[in-house]
């Protein structure tokens, strides 16, 4: 039963940024950890609404009022279960993600201040790094199939570990000189230390996913030969060339 007072008796607060001063000297990321006071505190001002229109706002479909809950609790383990069970890198997402989650929270559509879902996330990630390392979980038998993922940006992960983890012989090819695609090379450190890209790469590796990175597709490897050598091809190669909207 989550806390009906709980956004009465606490109001909207996220972790102070690092100051100036210090940010100007690094490229690290500009909030800081949250202490798990204030994330058990932001957490309880979750209402598990009837209808969470947090669900319908988030993408993926987390399961947004269960982990708050289970934070607030202090059940540090069943929320990293319960939020990679939709997600596969919520340290990205809880960094990256604009939070439309946050914009759906009923709290805000009743004029008060949203819940801080997306800070909440963020330190549920955290603390699966703290508490497990994000141990591999290879699959328990192969199934025989392989298949090749052609991207490894955020789309082409996420597809690698879980066919990996059903059992599938994955190889991703990337054309850059090293593995994260978008991730990488377009998104700045203060944004995403590249220590979070670096431990999923090697959580896959860990669970069989292969890389082969400065491969380009259809440069160095055409697409005959990798139906050839594969079951299946995925493109998750995304979307390379801008485009301008329509002035108005």
């Amino acid at each position: 039963m989550p806390d009906p007072n709980g956004f009465l008796r606490y109001d909207r607060r996220l972790p102070a940024r690092r100051p100036v001063p210090v940010r100007i000297s690094d490229w690290r990321e500009v909030y800081p950890p949250a202490g798990e006071e204030l994330v058990r505190e932001q957490a309880t001002r979750c209402m598990d609404c009837g209808i969470p229109f947090c669900h319908d706002g988030c993408p993926l479909g987390n399961r947004i009022p269960d982990w708050n809950d289970l934070v607030r609790t202090g059940n540090w383990d069943a929320a990293v279960e319960s939020l990679h069970a939709t997600n596969n890198f919520p340290e990205f997402t809880g960094r990256l993600c604009p939070a439309p989650c946050e914009a759906a929270c009923v709290l805000g559509l009743g004029g008060q201040q949203p819940v801080t879902i997306k800070q909440v996330e963020v330190e549920i990630a955290n603390a699966a790094v703290a508490r497990d390392g994000l141990r591999p979980r290879p699959a328990s038998a192969p199934t025989g199939r392989s298949v090749a993922v052609v991207g490894s940006g955020p789309a082409g992960l996420a597809a690698a570990q879980q066919l990996a983890r059903a059992g599938h012989t994955v190889t991703v090819y990337e054309r850059d000189d090293a593995i994260g695609g978008l991730l990488r090379y377009g998104i700045p450190d203060f944004k995403l230390e590249k220590q979070h890209v670096d431990r999923r790469v090697a959580q896959l590796t860990a669970e069989g996913v292969r890389f082969r990175a400065g491969v380009e597709v259809g440069v160095d490897v055409t697409a005959a030969q990798l139906r050839a050598e594969h079951d299946a091809v995925l493109l998750a190669c995304g979307a390379l060339q801008g485009r301008d909207t329509p002035g108005t």
